[in-house]
């Protein structure tokens, strides 16, 4: 029988710790152990339209939820008695290291969703030691994100204009302030039905309306540091207004092909890889004709909703092209376990954008800082209990894809 007795005074004072309540940006931020809490966070602080722009995706948006949910359709398989004391998750990257094997996607209009925008993406890149990429469509130039990240690894995103003299003057831009790598995109002939967009109403520069106003109300920092910040500079384009399927469509070429892609190949002295394959002939076809590598994405489900899902196609890729070429895949990650289970499976890298654009939402600088740890967080962690060192011990035999979705008559 247990034997009861008076608590001691003095030993329930062992189980009091009071602690003081925390607030503002360090508090919440502390609070995100995920990427979703940070887009939680982000939800609260971002007035709904600049929010979905973000979160939404094109149609029905089943290409972003398929893609999402083939990551978390895995199942890894760990060695045991296998210590992984010290992981190593340095990767070698289309000629140089990145500290982690991801860095950030390219994103457009980034202030809009928090007036840092790129400025904080590429600073928080250079300090964790993995590439930024600097979207056509970003709102910092070429030039400011090179002073934001001098000595990291700048990436610049191609979109072919209507106006190719536009392209060609931003590839040079690019190239002379060092940027290494240059996305060529070519999912984006014209704007995919981004609905939440629609809806909102949403626009660039965004207008205030009696709906967008009752929006803000529990929001005005974000008005705030929208109103009293400098105007937004966009890397390319010199006139705005309308929704951003009107200025995609306004700017991109529906006559895109693979003659661009020879002119810009001639223009540009770094490495070239293209963003937007999405079946295995297009990966042959154009490691044949000799570019350095291809991103698997479906441009997060933002373009043709239905798409492959990237993740799926990766093995298919990897087996024919992947001895040839560098394959890195986008589109679903939004946990360090996604990106383990991406480079099992032969990926060479991969690219995050809306979590980048979650932190950056939730709390500027500081917010993509926090971003970076948690997926570098989730990585190490998963590596270990794999019982995997480094990143080049990764093997397919640590990953199986469950499927919920397979094709008829298979």
């Amino acid at each position: 029988m247990v034997q009861r007795q008076f608590p001691k005074p003095a030993e329930v004072m062992e189980f009091l710790k009071i602690k003081l309540p925390e607030f503002g940006k360090d508090a919440r931020l502390k609070k995100a152990f995920t990427v979703y809490d940070l887009r939680d966070i982000a939800k609260r602080r971002t007035p709904a339209a600049a929010f979905d722009y973000t979160d939404g995706a094109a149609d029905q948006e089943l290409s972003m939820t398929r893609a999402r949910q083939a990551f978390e359709d895995i199942e890894f398989h760990p060695d045991i008695l296998k210590p992984a004391a010290n992981v190593d998750t340095t990767t070698q990257i289309l000629g140089g290291t990145s500290a982690m094997p991801f860095g950030i996607a390219p994103t457009g209009f980034t202030r809009l969703m928090q007036t840092e925008g790129e400025t904080a993406g590429a600073g928080a890149a250079g300090a964790a030691g993995i590439p930024f990429t600097l979207s056509t469509l970003g709102t910092t130039s070429i030039e400011n994100v090179k002073k934001a990240n001098p000595d990291g690894r700048n990436w610049f995103q191609l979109y072919v204009m209507r106006d190719r003299d536009v392209s060609y003057g931003l590839v040079e831009r690019a190239a002379a302030a060092g940027f290494d790598t240059l996305q060529f995109t070519v999912d984006t002939p014209i704007a995919g039905n981004r609905m939440r967009d629609g809806r909102n109403g949403f626009s660039i520069p965004p207008q205030l309306s009696i709906g967008t106003i009752l929006n803000a109300l529990p929001r005005p920092w974000w008005w705030i540091d929208f109103l009293t910040t400098p105007k937004l500079e966009f890397a390319s384009l010199s006139t705005t207004g309308g929704t951003v399927g009107d200025l995609l469509n306004a700017a991109m070429d529906p006559t895109i092909s693979y003659d661009d892609l020879e002119i810009i190949r001639k223009m540009w002295p770094g490495k070239i890889v293209i963003k937007g394959v999405q079946n295995v002939p297009d990966a042959v076809k154009l490691i044949d004709l000799g570019v350095d590598g291809i991103i698997l994405s479906n441009h997060g489900g933002r373009q043709l909703d239905r798409a492959p899902i990237p993740f799926r196609l990766l093995p298919q890729v990897v087996k024919e092209v992947g001895n040839d070429a560098t394959v890195m895949v986008d589109t679903g990650i939004m946990n360090g376990q996604d990106i383990v289970a991406a480079m099992a499976l032969g990926a060479d890298f991969t690219l995050v954008g809306r979590a980048y654009l979650y932190g950056l939402m939730a709390g500027g600088r500081e917010g993509v800082d926090r971003m970076i740890e948690i997926l570098s967080s989730e990585i190490r962690r998963t590596m270990a209990l794999l019982g995997v060192s480094s990143v080049e011990e990764l093997e397919p035999r640590h990953v199986t894809q469950l499927t919920r979705l397979v094709p008829v008559g298979e």
